[in-house]
């Protein structure tokens, strides 16, 4: 398992705004802050992982995210009265609006603060789908502390300590009401659809993204039992194969413990149930 290298550029997830939490979730975890000399090339170097599978062609899952019939009462003090659509060039305050009433937490303003919301969202949960965290879109907040081992002779171990790094991001993603997400994902679906489009992708494929992102984010491992790692260089890796051979995604899931990990899947069921059954129906 790759531990984190150092690095103030930190990056993480955030699944968003409109469908996302997921991611805003999920990511979700993505936040990679550590010190320069213990930095993961493999997961930092996002932009080079992302052109090798972009040369690999790999296929676009396509779904279908069924409509919501209606908005529900406890979203119209969100979305006030379903207002007029903005345009996607114009939709930054709407999405920043909406979304910071989902949650109480001061510093997601800040993870909001950049430009272009809809279009960075629709690349982040691209890059998650493939379980690629694509580090440049959102400027989450960055790990606290140092990146820190501890040894056993000539074995090295992931400090458990290093879990509480995360908590602070983490409060922030589990403080964000999925339902509410999914409905404003329902409504703004033509904002989100055109980022998508802008991409390349049709409605079902963006779907099939979205499910995936979730998906890759539900099916990383819970680890509880402490975890050893091997050092090329400068660069931590995990020394468990299955670990190793996993998405950049969900090794960081992994690093950030399995309490964290247990708190961002559980965002990302409920965001996914809502996002399929939009009347919440059982």
């Amino acid at each position: 398992m790759t531990a984190p290298r150092a690095s103030n550029n930190a990056s993480k997830f955030i699944l968003v705004l409109g469908t996302l939490a997921s991611i805003i979730i999920v990511g979700g975890i993505l936040y990679q802050a550590q010190n320069a000399s213990l930095v993961d090339e493999e997961i930092l170097a996002i932009p080079e992982q992302a052109s090798v599978m972009e040369m690999t062609e790999p296929m676009v899952p396509e779904a279908s995210i069924p409509d919501s019939v209606s908005v529900v009462t406890d979203v119209d003090d969100v979305i006030q009265s379903k207002p007029r659509l903005p345009s996607l060039d114009d939709s930054d305050p709407f999405v920043r609006k909406r979304v910071s009433l989902m949650s109480s937490k001061e510093n997601l303003q800040s993870w909001l603060a950049t430009d272009d919301l809809l279009r960075r969202t629709a690349s982040y949960l691209d890059g998650l789908a493939r379980g690629v965290i694509l580090t440049k879109i959102f400027p989450l907040s960055p790990a606290e502390g140092k990146f820190t081992t501890h040894r056993d002779g000539e074995v090295i171990w992931l400090n458990a300590g290093n879990y509480e790094r995360y908590n602070s991001t983490i409060l922030i993603l589990t403080s964000i009401d999925m339902k509410l997400m999914a409905q404003m994902f329902h409504f703004s679906r033509p904002l989100i659809e055109r980022a998508f489009s802008e991409l390349g992708y049709q409605p079902r494929q963006m779907d099939g993204i979205i499910l995936t992102a979730l998906e890759q984010i539900l099916l990383a491992p819970i680890i509880v039992e402490p975890i050893r790692l091997t050092r090329e260089s400068v660069a931590y890796k995990f020394a468990d194969p299955e670990l190793e051979s996993l998405s950049p995604l969900q090794k960081q899931l992994v690093r950030s413990g399995p309490e964290n990990t247990r708190r961002i899947q559980q965002q990302a069921l409920l965001l996914k149930n809502a996002l399929l059954n939009p009347a919440g129906e059982n």
